[in-house]
């Protein structure tokens, strides 16, 4: 709130002193965000939802079904007959590094979550970013899912021979393509930068933001192939999968024909009876 005192004590006018006066203003303005850059409907929420829930389902129920690999199928398994853009891949295997990719995924996510909850006009909006995130996760892991349950390729450990035959037993063994890693930081990242991007259009943070996040997840593409977890084209397909997901569910929920800010300004006469002033209030958004 800002007050203006004005006084005059003794002003001459055509040789006559106007007595004295006070005049008192006092304008209050106010500051806030009029609108937010996303909104939800309820049938679009439904229909994103439900296709994220069924393909989940289906990715899980189509897992279940695949047999795991044989010693006698893994036996006969020949890098050379892999291409060579991914051949390479058959000779990395690192439990530590495999793990370390849940660590820098959990830091993806938990970017985005950070973003959600330590910003205030996000928090606000916490339901909105919030349904959103949940669309782009069940979206993007149901039908990564669903792929890798059909597809039924190897992994690269698989064709290695330093790894335990145990671990190449497995029905995970057999769901390489595409990566899950790759697609769920790929899609964190970008779901964070972009929703950042469109609450704070002129923040310095955009490009920590972008560079943080996608650092994140591209570190977790390294380590699942450091890993001896995915190909290449694995986690190429993930990245580009989950890039798609996560700038895809925002812009379905952009605001469309933002009103300009002159329609905004709300200006009304103020008093209390002993003072008199205008109420200002500007409503304040820009994408």
């Amino acid at each position: 709130m800002v007050d203006v005192v004005s006084s005059f004590r003794g002003v001459r006018l055509k040789k006559k002193i106007i007595p004295f006066f006070i005049i008192q203003y006092t304008f209050l303005i106010t500051v806030s965000f009029a609108q937010s850059p996303y909104q939800l409907k309820t049938g679009k929420e439904i229909t994103l939802l439900g296709t994220g829930a069924v393909s989940l389902g289906a990715s899980v129920a189509l897992s279940h079904a695949i047999d795991p690999l044989t010693p006698t199928e893994i036996a006969v398994l020949n890098p050379t007959d892999i291409n060579s853009i991914d051949r390479s891949a058959t000779g990395h295997w690192s439990p530590t590094a495999a793990n370390l990719s849940h660590v820098t995924l959990t830091g993806t996510v938990a970017l985005a979550g950070g973003l959600a909850l330590g910003t205030k006009p996000m928090r606000q909006d916490f339901k909105t970013v919030a349904i959103m995130y949940a669309e782009t996760m069940l979206i993007g892991n149901g039908i990564e899912r669903t792929i890798k349950a059909i597809t039924q390729r190897p992994r690269p450990f698989v064709y290695n021979s330093d790894v335990p035959l145990d671990e190449k037993l497995d029905r995970d063994a057999r769901q390489s393509f595409f990566s899950g890693h790759a697609t769920n930081a790929f899609a964190s990242a970008v779901f964070a930068s972009e929703v950042f991007r469109h609450y704070f259009p002129h923040s310095r943070l955009k490009p920590v933001i972008w560079v943080g996040s996608l650092g994140l997840a591209t570190a977790t593409a390294v380590l699942r192939y450091e890993g001896g977890k995915h190909y290449p084209t694995d986690l190429i397909a993930g990245a580009a999968f989950g890039s798609l997901v996560g700038w895809g569910i925002p812009k379905l929920h952009e605001v469309k024909n933002q009103s300009g800010i002159g329609r905004r300004l709300d200006i009304q006469p103020w008093s209390s009876g002993s003072a008199k002033g205008i109420y200002v209030r500007l409503a304040v958004f820009s994408r």
